[in-house]
């Protein structure tokens, strides 16, 4: 059996790499044809395009495909083996299909921690480089969340409003900020712009007028510039739908606590990414249950079958994902259910399949 296993091991891994490959090749010959003509309009040099964008793109896309590598190397093999009736003689030698499962399991196990370290440390990087990429190259690749008109509360008693955020040269523009206490208005300062202090980790406003307003009425002062020290920062006025996926684990996680804190609206959308992100990895473990008990079980139609099914399989376990997230997002349902449910649901239907295949 240690040979069996070291067999099944190095095959799986020679096949999955197989399967990456080629579908990596087949996902950036696809995104260049798309993406070729705003390349040459905006100036982007053919080895700045793939030095930076795809080189910086071969991380998430191994990420996101190397479940289906998996899968497509799992039912190809056993369903080999099972062609070839090597799964029959094993069992009628006595050893249990549990058994024969543990190398798969194992190699399952090995991918899923390396696409989840890859995720926690390499990825994040390499993502903020190619969508700073893509906004300056590719216009329809705008995913902000926060246009204009951006409210936010940086403490219990302060209400912030801004018009327009530029991300890039981090300025906010008509600002208005307003103090209160449970019963009235008690002070409003309102500035043509503020910017972003790196120095201090403060904003600078300008042009900014102060009512602080008292029993008798209100007194107003004008100042030229003023700094001040909100509970807010410049990623808190320009969040975007992959702001997730450019931060490591710590990062996302102090970043949702970010956006509670400065009291933005939608913070159910950065919950599913981050949940679906920890829970990403173990799908590779679920594909490889699911197509072990499929595949081991012979049947007509020989390698063909076991890959359409595949195909199939996998197209289903994706569009579960798809259709499941928005419910996260508009909180029918919890985001830690929205992000794992599916893996949850199919890991339950590979169980079953492979309790119900004959041992």
């Amino acid at each position: 059996m240690n040979r069996f296993d070291r067999y099944i091991f190095s095959r799986l891994f020679v096949i999955t790499a197989t399967v990456l490959l080629m579908l990596i090749f087949i996902f950036v010959m696809i995104d260049f044809s798309e993406n070729s003509d705003d390349f040459a309009d905006q100036g982007a040099e053919m080895a700045e395009i793939f030095r930076v964008y795809y080189l910086n793109y071969v991380p998430e896309m191994t990420r996101l495909v190397l479940p289906v590598a998996v899968f497509v190397a799992c039912l190809f093999l056993t369903g080999q083996l099972s062609d070839r009736l090597e799964i029959t003689a094993l069992k009628a030698a006595g050893v249990s299909l549990y058994r024969l499962i543990v190398p798969y399991l194992v190699f399952a196990i090995l991918c899923a921690a390396g696409i989840s370290w890859l995720d926690a440390h390499i990825i994040p990087k390499s993502n903020a480089d190619r969508i700073a990429f893509e906004e300056k190259y590719l216009s329809s690749k705008n995913d902000r969340m926060d246009q204009s008109d951006i409210y936010r509360q940086p403490s219990p008693n302060t209400k912030l409003q801004v018009n327009y955020f530029d991300k890039n040269q981090q300025i906010a523009y008509r600002v208005r900020l307003t103090e209160f206490d449970q019963r009235k208005i008690t002070r409003t300062t309102r500035a043509n712009r503020m910017e972003w202090q790196d120095s201090t980790q403060s904003w600078r406003m300008e042009t900014v007028t102060d009512r602080i307003f008292t029993e008798k009425g209100y007194q107003e002062f004008s100042y030229p510039q003023k700094d001040t020290v909100l509970n807010v920062y410049p990623r808190d006025l320009s969040r975007s739908t992959s702001d997730i996926y450019q931060l490591t684990y710590q990062e996302a996680s102090d970043y949702i606590a970010s956006i509670e804190r400065s009291g933005a609206g939608g913070v159910e959308i950065p919950q599913v990414h981050f949940y679906g992100r920890l829970a990403y990895p173990f799908s590779i473990v679920v594909v490889m249950i699911v197509g072990f008990a499929f595949a081991s079980v012979r049947r007509r139609g020989g390698k063909g079958a076991y890959l359409a099914a595949g195909l199939t399989i996998s197209f289903l376990y994706l569009a579960f994902m798809k259709i499941i997230e928005p419910f996260g997002y508009y909180g029918t349902l919890s985001p830690f259910m929205a992000a794992t449910l599916p893996h949850i649901f199919f890991f339950i239907v590979g169980i079953g399949l492979l309790l119900q295949a004959r041992k």
